[in-house]
């Protein structure tokens, strides 16, 4: 398995030997109490791929699967962190979304976040996934579960290569701006192509014409879900870390803090550009990352946090 990107603060731990990191955290776990110090050692300073070899190694060393050990040791957002690093890209992500899915509600934002800031590729793979581990399709699901021009959205982003006829500039005006009510098809339409430089220069011309920014369209034009689904399309498109950048921001500004965001964001971009996150979130807000989580979180659940924004710079 090759690694996720080269922007992450995790990387591959050299001297790498998967036999000797599943005894060690087999000590830890064994008998009363737990050594979470090396728990958080490993997790956080191995790679996806590597710690599926732990996991492998465990499995044959221990005869447990490490997953179900660690849930039965550990507890709260910390577990919840672990068990996310034990899971490949595709599986986290679709894990993820049926979470999201399930059970009274939808937690929309995690629709959005995931769904509109993967590539086709990604795309392709998190549906197969989902389709495999829940033996029921993401699209299926979405579709029981959310309703209107936001479920249409929200299924428009699942599709792979679609053929679209591209929508000139002047469409997604007429859309929005230059008449009263707005025409939510051609935004969906355009955004959807997800052909990135394409779009970014049908925005620049867009706001040629307009005389204002995209995004100030979307939130004179929309609201609720459909806003939030709309404006994170383009924020990806213009600048996918600064766009996580504010998602880890407002998860953690003001009262309380919405760790189901902070851990999805943690665990899935530390691979990725978890560099490139906390050097927009520096630039944007004036304040590192790192402080923001220490400020905000506590226990083994910081720990591991601040291992997986790897340090405060």
């Amino acid at each position: 398995m090759a690694a996720l990107g080269n922007r992450g603060t995790v990387t591959e731990a050299s001297g790498f030997k998967p036999e000797e990191d599943a005894q060690k955290l087999y000590s830890a776990m064994k008998g009363t109490g737990t050594n979470e110090v090396t728990i958080i050692e490993i997790l956080a300073h191995r790679t996806i791929a590597q710690r599926l070899k732990i996991k492998e190694a465990f499995k044959q060393s221990v005869g447990k699967e490490l997953v179900d050990c660690l849930k039965s040791e550990l507890t709260g957002n910390f577990e919840k962190v672990a068990v996310g690093l034990m899971m490949p890209a595709p599986v986290y992500d679709a894990y993820e979304l049926r979470n999201a899915i399930k059970g009274a509600g939808t937690e929309e934002a995690c629709l959005i976040d995931i769904l509109a800031s993967r590539s086709n590729a990604e795309m392709k793979e998190i549906v197969a996934t989902y389709k495999k581990e829940n033996d029921k399709s993401l699209e299926d699901d979405i579709c029981g579960d959310t309703s209107g021009m936001f479920q249409r959205v929200l299924v428009s982003l699942l599709t792979v290569n679609k053929q679209i006829t591209c929508i000139i500039l002047f469409d997604i005006y007429e859309a929005g701006e230059a008449r009263w009510g707005t025409d939510e098809v051609k935004f969906l339409t355009v955004l959807c192509v997800r052909n990135r430089n394409h779009l970014l220069r049908v925005f620049q011309e867009y706001q040629k014409i307009s005389g204002r920014d995209i995004e100030d369209s979307i939130k004179r034009e929309m609201s609720g879900c459909l806003e939030d689904v709309f404006l994170a399309i383009v924020k990806c498109l213009k600048n996918k870390p600064a766009f996580f950048a504010e998602r880890l921001y407002k998860s953690m500004k003001g009262l309380g803090t919405t760790d189901s965001v902070l851990i999805r964001i943690m665990v899935a971009r530390a691979e990725i550009d978890m560099l490139d996150i906390k050097a927009e979130f520096l630039k944007i807000y004036g304040k590192t990352l790192h402080s923001f989580i220490k400020g905000d979180t506590s226990g083994d659940y910081r720990k591991i946090l601040l291992e997986l924004c790897g340090g405060e710079k």
